[in-house]
C-alpha cells in the first residue's frame, strides 16, 4: 500500500468518525467543495437608481474537510450566480482540494494568482474568492469553538447599526415617509433614503420632505448608487447640506476617484463608497487622495474576511469611519464590525431580507446589534433555504 493510498483511507476514516478525530492538520484536509444559490424573495418591490428587484439572490459555497466540519461563504448580487460559482467549481475547487483550510493566507495567494487574475481582478473572480475565503475563516472559528468575531479578537460590547430597508426609490412621498416613521417608531435612530432620479430637484424635494416628517434628532443618510456626475452633484449639494445628511453614498461611478475627491473637497458632508470598490490597493488609492470620509468595505466583494482586515485596519489608522456595506446581509459583517483598533464607533448595515435562509439569524433592540455567540461565521445555509429558494441548474460539487 503506498503513502499516498494510506493518507487517503485515513482521510475517509476521518470522515466517518467525526466528532471524535484529531483537530489537527489531517483533519483539516478539504475533501470537498460545492456550490448553489438562493433566490430568496422581499418582502415587497425595491428599487434605487440602477435596480428593482423581488429577489436577493444568495450563492454559496459549502467547503468540507476530513475532520466532518463545513465552512459557509456566501456573496448577495442582483443577478448571474452561476457565474460565480463556475468560478469557484471550475477553477478553484482543485487548487482547495487536498489541501488544509487552516492555511488561509496562503490559499488566497494561490486563488488570487492563478491565471482567472488577469480577467478578474475585481467583479465576478475576486467574489468568488471572497466566498472562499469566508467560507476558510468559519472553518477557522469553528475549529477554535467560537464565533469569529472573538476569533478576531473583536469586542463583545453590542455594535450600533443602521438601517437601509427603506426609503427605496420607487416609493412615492407619501410612502416614503410613512416607511421611515415606520422604522423610527421600531426603534431605529439612524435611516437611509435613496437618490438617483433622472431630476436631482425631484431627489432635492424628497429630501426636504423626508427631513421634515422625521425631525432633527434622527440621522440620515442618502445613497445616489453612481447615478449623478459632478454637475449635478455640485447642484444638489447645498439641499444635502441643509438637510444634514451623515453621509452621501456612492455619488459617483466607482472607478472616478477624481470626481468622489472633488465634491470631498468642496463639501463638510462626508462622502461614502465601497460598495463597488473591490480591493485594498483601490480603497488605498482613494482614502490617499481623500476621496471618501467613510469607508463601506464589503466583505463579499472584495476578497474576503482576509482583505477586509486588511481595508478596515488601514481606514482606522487614517481616522476613516468604517461602515460596511452589507452584500452579506450583515450576516459576516456582524463579526467583522468592531474588530479594528479605532476611536470611531463601529457601525453595520441591517437588512434583513435573507435572514430566513441562515441557521443563526443576527438579533437587533432597539439598533443595536447584538454578537452572535455560535462557533463560525454565522453563515451556515438551513436545510428548508434550499428546498424553498436553491436555484435549478446553478452550482456543482467537486471532491477528492
Amino acid at each position: 500500500m503506498t503513502d499516498q493510498t494510506s493518507f487517503g483511507i485515513a482521510r475517509g476514516l476521518l470522515s466517518v468518525h467525526g466528532a471524535d478525530l484529531p483537530r489537527g492538520d489531517d483533519g483539516a484536509v478539504i475533501t470537498s467543495v460545492e456550490t448553489y444559490a438562493l433566490a430568496v424573495p422581499l418582502k415587497r418591490p425595491i428599487a434605487d437608481s440602477t435596480a428593482a428587484m423581488t429577489h436577493w439572490t444568495v450563492p454559496v459555497v459549502e467547503i468540507r474537510t476530513a475532520d466532518g466540519r463545513v465552512g459557509t461563504g456566501i456573496s448577495g448580487i442582483h443577478c448571474a450566480p452561476e457565474l460565480l460559482t463556475d468560478v469557484i467549481t471550475s477553477y478553484y475547487a482543485d487548487a482547495l482540494l487536498d489541501t488544509s483550510s487552516e492555511d488561509i493566507l496562503g490559499t488566497w495567494k494561490r486563488l488570487y494568482w492563478l491565471p482567472t487574475h488577469w480577467i478578474g481582478r475585481a467583479g465576478v473572480v475576486h467574489m468568488a474568492l471572497a466566498m472562499v475565503d469566508i467560507a476558510l475563516w468559519d472553518l477557522a472559528a469553528q475549529r477554535a469553538g467560537m464565533p469569529l468575531w472573538q476569533l478576531l479578537g473583536g469586542t463583545q460590547d453590542s455594535i450600533e447599526a443602521y438601517n437601509t430597508d427603506g426609503g427605496w426609490l420607487n416609493l412615492d412621498d407619501a410612502a416614503l415617509v410613512r416607511d421611515l416613521t415606520s422604522l423610527i417608531d421600531h426603534g431605529w435612530s439612524r435611516v437611509k433614503i435613496k437618490v438617483g432620479r433622472p431630476d436631482w430637484r425631484e431627489d432635492a424635494r424628497r429630501v426636504r420632505t423626508v427631513r421634515r416628517a422625521i425631525g432633527d434628532d434622527v440621522t440620515l443618510m442618502c445613497d445616489a448608487n453612481q447615478r449623478w456626475d459632478l454637475s449635478t452633484a455640485n447642484q444638489i449639494m447645498p439641499t444635502l447640506e441643509e438637510a444634514a445628511m451623515a453621509w452621501v453614498e456612492e455619488p459617483f461611478h466607482a472607478d472616478d476617484l477624481q470626481a468622489h475627491a472633488r465634491l470631498q473637497a468642496s463639501t463638510r458632508l462626508d462622502i461614502a463608497a465601497g460598495e463597488s470598490i473591490y480591493s485594498y490597493h483601490q480603497f488605498a488609492s482613494f482614502m490617499a487622495a481623500d476621496a471618501i470620509r467613510v469607508v463601506q468595505v464589503d466583505v463579499t466583494r472584495v476578497g474576503g474576511v482576509t482583505e477586509w482586515l486588511q481595508i478596515a485596519g488601514h481606514a482606522a489608522s487614517r481616522g476613516l469611519r468604517l461602515a460596511p456595506h452589507a452584500g452579506d446581509m450583515m450576516q459576516v459583517h456582524q463579526h467583522l464590525a468592531g474588530t479594528v483598533l479605532s476611536e470611531v464607533p463601529p457601525l453595520v448595515e441591517f437588512i434583513p431580507w435573507t435572514q430566513e435562509a441562515f441557521v443563526e439569524r443576527s438579533v437587533v433592540h432597539e439598533g443595536l446589534l447584538e454578537r452572535p455567540q455560535s462557533p463560525g461565521a454565522s453563515t451556515a445555509i438551513t436545510r428548508s433555504a434550499r428546498v424553498r429558494w436553491q436555484i435549478p441548474g446553478v452550482g456543482d460539487t467537486r471532491t477528492l
